[in-house]
């Protein structure tokens, strides 16, 4: 099987202050996680223009000179650095560009975004910019699509995004989120299925599978852009579902499978994964990114451990 396309910098994991409760360790850990299973590509820093297309651009300004006023800072949940700034841009144009070489191939990933909650005129829960906005409506603009639908699966609702497209028709977002967590106050996406604490991989997958057959039969996506956050684990320090790894193998296949069948090209980003060990988050996204690139290589998902899935070629 040919490695996967995962677009990549060394520049995804920044120092945060000591003892801070992000993760940021594991956009480092993900390539060592996947190994030789991975073909790293260069992304490029997005424009501020772009940015400045989907947030306010005084709020742009403060984010690329790294002035972002503390009560703003608090809600992301980390000091916006230089080096964050950089990072920021660094990773949309990394959303970015898996878009545009999933378009031409079929399916990318970036090892980092899904930035999901930071919104207009400010960030929040750890996103700074919007990457998943950034990438879509620079591609929409370009006339390189004409409709995208965002197809976000963490624990955690993806607000930002929602506000962001409001009323569009072009970019559509779903949202499948654990009820009862973060943010307390949900947005309104294109579509939302909120689920109740504890739900495990049956009923998840099986909800999954109609709602995404309903939204690709009745509207007909050119891209996919995918937020795959592995905290719907059932031991994320965050999440409030129960799914196990081979649940979240199962759904990213199933995500991959409905894209593939239908001819959609498909470009994936990471989203939440929470805990102490780095590695263990790492690997759980490992774990998805496989299932997503072996269906998209013509095979067979099964059931696996926390190692890479087993697959069958069929």
């Amino acid at each position: 099987m040919a490695a996967l396309p995962l677009f990549h910098a060394a520049g995804y994991a920044v120092r945060l202050p000591d003892g801070h409760g992000f993760p940021m360790d594991k956009y480092a850990a993900l390539p060592l996680a996947l190994g030789a299973e991975a073909r790293l590509l260069s992304p490029d820093a997005a424009p501020a223009a772009w940015l400045e297309a989907v947030h306010q651009p005084d709020y742009v300004a403060a984010v690329l000179a790294a002035k972002v006023p503390a009560a703003i800072e608090r809600r992301i949940g980390f000091p916006v650095t230089a080096a964050v700034a950089a990072r920021t841009r660094l990773v949309a144009g990394g959303t970015y560009l898996a878009a545009r070489h999933a378009l031409e191939h079929g399916w990318a990933a970036n090892a980092a975004g899904g930035s999901h909650h930071a919104l207009p005129d400010t960030g929040a829960g750890y996103c700074v910019t919007n990457d998943l906005a950034i990438a879509a409506e620079a591609l929409v603009r370009e006339g390189r699509v004409a409709r995208i639908l965002i197809v976000d699966l963490d624990v955690h609702q993806g607000d930002g995004t929602a506000v962001i497209f409001a009323g569009r028709e072009d970019i559509l977002t779903f949202s499948m989120h654990g009820e009862k967590n973060f943010p307390v106050r949900k947005a309104r996406s294109f579509r939302d299925v909120a689920l109740p604490d504890g739900t495990g991989d049956t009923d998840y997958l099986a909800v999954l599978a109609a709602e995404l057959d309903a939204l690709i039969a009745r509207h007909r996506p050119q891209l996919i852009l995918y937020q795959g956050g592995v905290d719907v684990f059932a031991g994320d320090r965050l999440g409030r579902l129960a799914l196990s790894l081979e649940g979240i193998a199962a759904r990213d296949a199933l995500v991959a499978g409905r894209a593939h069948a239908a001819g959609i090209p498909m470009a994936a980003t990471l989203g939440g994964g929470y805990g102490s060990d780095v590695m263990e988050i790492a690997s759980r996204h490992a774990l998805g990114l496989r299932a997503q690139w072996a269906v998209w290589q013509g095979a067979q998902v099964v059931a696996g451990d926390f190692g890479p899935p087993v697959r069958k070629q069929g």
